[in-house]
């Protein structure tokens, strides 16, 4: 009898990709076969993204698109799992009787019931549960889905902040964090698998340990983390704008695996959208991170965030947030335009923005952050950097693909790779020699490049 198989579809954030590994290390564990075409699946699980409105219909679309399996493939369940049925379960469960089953943003455990089900019982259909049940732990069942080199680790769950514009508490419940002891025993664990690089993610890293008795600090699991023998990269995600302690400081600067990398969203520039998002700090703090951050850490690569579009921004807020832009040359910058959430305080506010407002803002933005992005990549040219192998390069199959130290996975961009053969997980020592607006060539010979190829990755460099 050959095996029964699982299709699975996630949406959203690394936080998501993390809860879906969990759903595959369950799948595993029933002993169903992972299989990348849903149309020889079993059984598909859509876990779905519910932050914003963009996301929210995303998967939508894709539930639906999928649901058209139970009747044109061999798909028995359609399962849905994530944020989406955790914010809106009812309003899923009756616009959606396609669906078999409804998880929640907490519930990733209880999918193995679901696959032990004899194909014929229907099962209990809602299975939503209070989002602040569950934590991942070391003992939870775990696939990675990004290759072996490189892994995402959830080091908390939840959110306390009060952000205006933020409903993920609502859906994901207040802060739980893990123990040093269970993180630093699943990065062991991962590293001796293979992972070289490790990224930890929260909704909320700095504030990593408040809720746990002895209060550890980040520094403090960031310390324990260096000291795994083997862990060769560490990378800091998702670090809300308040005050980082001189030791963590220290860490980035110093020569362990702890990358002088610094993910930490800003959302706006003026003191008045600070204040209207419910930040809790003003526009001055903003720049004296950045200075504090790259006196102390002078190589240090910074990604942020920003919403432009929020209700009551004026063009003197959005001239500010430009200036901090051009202020602070960032190497990374995400921007997005706001979405008007029920539950949340914003989605209260009636002085909207346009959309045609908020889409030239957003335009504007992001070619500002273009023109800085080249110049920051084109003053690498020339220099010899460490780039951790990722594999066959996207733009060719003559190429290989990697990331500097200041790129982080999936957002920041890559190196395309000429002249040398390596292994996914390597870190090779390359010369850049080729840039442009969000990607680099990289020889990893560091000698003579061979032009062909060099030529043919250049020119293949994405600029948009």
């Amino acid at each position: 009898m050959s095996p029964r198989r699982i299709h699975f579809v996630s949406l959203g954030c690394p936080k998501n990709r993390v809860d879906s590994e969990v759903m595959l290390g369950v799948s595993d564990g029933a002993g169903y076969e992972l299989t990348a075409a849903p149309e020889d699946a079993d059984v598909i699980v859509v876990n779905t993204c519910g932050f914003i409105e963009s996301a929210k219909q995303e998967s939508i679309e894709t539930i639906l698109e999928l649901s058209d399996l139970k009747q044109e493939g061999r798909c028995e369940r359609l399962v849905v799992a994530g944020c989406l049925s955790q914010r809106y379960p009812d309003q899923l469960a009756s616009e959606m009787p396609e669906v078999d089953h409804f998880l929640g943003s907490s519930d990733m455990l209880k999918l193995g019931p679901i696959l032990q089900l004899d194909r014929d019982a229907r099962g209990q259909r809602m299975l939503v549960g209070d989002p602040a049940d569950y934590i991942f732990k070391l003992s939870d069942p775990r696939r990675l889905s990004m290759g072996s080199h490189s892994a995402y680790v959830k080091i908390a769950e939840g959110c306390s902040r009060k952000c205006s514009f933020c409903a993920i508490p609502s859906f994901r419940g207040t802060q739980r964090s893990r123990t040093v002891a269970d993180v630093v025993g699943e990065v062991e664990r991962l590293v001796a698998g293979g992972t070289a690089e490790i990224n930890l993610i929260s909704q909320d890293t700095i504030a990593y340990g408040r809720d746990l008795d002895g209060r550890p600090s980040l520094t403090d699991l960031v310390r324990a983390l260096c000291e795994v023998d083997g862990l060769r990269w560490l990378r800091l995600f998702y670090l809300y704008p308040e005050a980082i302690d001189d030791e963590l400081l220290s860490l980035l600067a110093a020569d362990n695996p702890l990358r002088a990398y610094v993910d930490m969203p800003f959302q706006h520039a003026s003191d008045d959208m600070l204040k209207r998002m419910r930040r809790g700090y003003r526009a001055r703090r903003q720049r004296e991170l950045v200075e504090r951050l790259r006196t102390a850490v002078p190589d240090v690569s910074m990604r942020t965030a920003f919403i432009v579009g929020h209700p009551g921004e004026t063009d003197d807020d959005f001239a500010q947030l430009l200036e901090l832009v051009r202020w602070g040359r960032f190497q990374h910058v995400g921007v997005f335009r706001y979405s008007h959430e029920d539950g949340t305080h914003s989605g209260t506010m009636d002085d909207l923005v346009d959309d045609g407002t908020a889409a030239a803002r957003y335009e504007e933005l992001m070619a500002t952050q273009r023109t800085i992005s080249g110049e920051h990549l084109q003053a690498l040219v020339g220099q010899e950097l460490d780039v951790l192998v990722e594999g066959e390069s996207e733009e060719s199959e003559l190429l290989l693909q990697g990331r500097h130290g200041g790129q982080a996975p999936e957002v920041d961009g890559a190196v395309h790779l000429t002249n040398g053969a390596a292994q996914p997980g390597d870190i090779r020592r390359a010369l850049i020699t080729h840039a442009g607006d969000y990607d680099l060539v990289g020889d990893l010979s560091c000698g003579a490049e061979d032009p062909k190829t060099a030529e043919q990755a250049r020119r293949r460099l994405p600029l948009a």
